[in-house]
């Protein structure tokens, strides 16, 4: 049984993270269905622990057995979890409470499936939007769903893309997706349609065909889009959708791209988190245990800390972002 367990963990990738919405919980998600509950004063607090030992985390539930946590959302009232075909919510209280390994879903949303396939679409990636409450999930059907928090209702799809979503991105009424399709699009969410479209695999000093099209990460600001994958990570003009930035990393793809103030924080298939000015240089080069990195969560309060995972058993932590603090241990 050992064995299978530490079989289990080395294979083990953490896909997923998110805060509680006090931000003294960090909630991790694996692919085995597992979810790992760090207390976090405790964890970045002075330990008592065996020099070689890692902490571990305070609780540990099996959320959703022999399926993958892909991603994960906080409200105020809701932890929630995007799994294989299903949205599910699970109570704060239980979930950071000593009941956590005994935590029951609350509630469960199912994602249509399509009458053409018997399988169910993954949820890769969820946002939410506080001022209408609503939940927009970008699926393995290629399809962006709206669903609305307070009765678990779908108000609707919206379509256009022609691979499945990889991330989402919003602020205000605007929603930035991205693809396996190798674009990015742009919506009105007040009009729920589709104003631009980015394809950075088409431009020559952008695109790595060695390394596809598909687009991992997007994230944008009233004057910045930036997003990257197979393509360079790259930073564009939301007027003119030209490329300003395209910058020079060692990687093998991007999964996480994420603009921090005047800073851009990336990820990928690379065993570092960059950090970045606007015009390409390094201002961090911060190793992590994984080979390829799928999540980076950051949060200023109650304390600053920023957390990195992917490809290993291990989170790196760091309370000042240009370096690593220390390392935790998913199980």
């Amino acid at each position: 049984m050992a064995s299978t367990m530490e079989q289990k963990l080395f294979y083990n990738t953490v896909l997923s993270q998110t805060f509680s919405p006090d931000g003294n919980y960090l909630m991790t998600g694996n692919i085995y269905g597992d979810v790992s509950v760090f207390d976090l004063p405790r964890a970045l607090g002075p330990n008592k622990i065996e020099e070689n030992e890692l902490q571990g985390p305070t609780y540990r539930f099996a959320a959703h057995p022999d399926q993958q946590v892909a991603c994960m959302l906080s409200t105020e009232d809701f932890f929630i979890t995007g799994t294989c075909g299903e949205i599910s919510g699970w109570d704060w209280k239980m979930v950071t409470s000593s009941k956590a390994p005994n935590s029951k879903i609350s509630w469960n949303i199912q994602i249509p499936t399509n009458k053409d396939s018997y399988e169910k679409p993954d949820v890769n990636y969820m946002v939410y939007s506080k001022t209408n409450k609503l939940l927009y999930a970008g699926c393995g059907d290629n399809n962006i769903y709206i669903i609305n928090l307070e009765d678990g209702r779908i108000l609707r799809d919206m379509q256009g893309h022609t691979d499945y979503i990889h991330c989402l991105a919003i602020m205000g009424n605007q929603l930035a997706s991205c693809s396996e399709d190798g674009s990015v699009r742009l919506w009105d969410l007040r009009k729920k349609e589709n104003t631009n479209i980015l394809t950075p695999h088409l431009i020559d000093k952008v695109a790595r065909p060695r390394l596809g099209k598909w687009i991992g990460a997007v994230d944008f600001t009233e004057d910045w889009l930036l997003c990257g994958g197979g393509p360079s990570l790259s930073l564009w003009h939301m007027r003119t959708m030209e490329a300003a930035t395209i910058f020079d990393l060692t990687d093998q793809g991007i999964h996480v791209a994420e603009i921090y103030e005047e800073r851009v924080i990336a990820a990928g298939a690379a065993s570092y988190i960059y950090h970045i000015t606007y015009q390409g240089e390094t201002l961090a080069k911060v190793p992590t245990s994984s080979n390829t990195v799928y999540s980076v969560v950051y949060q200023e309060l109650p304390q600053k800390v920023l957390s990195a995972a992917g490809s290993s058993n291990y989170l790196d932590l760091c309370t000042n972002f240009n370096y690593r603090e220390m390392v935790l241990k998913f199980a």
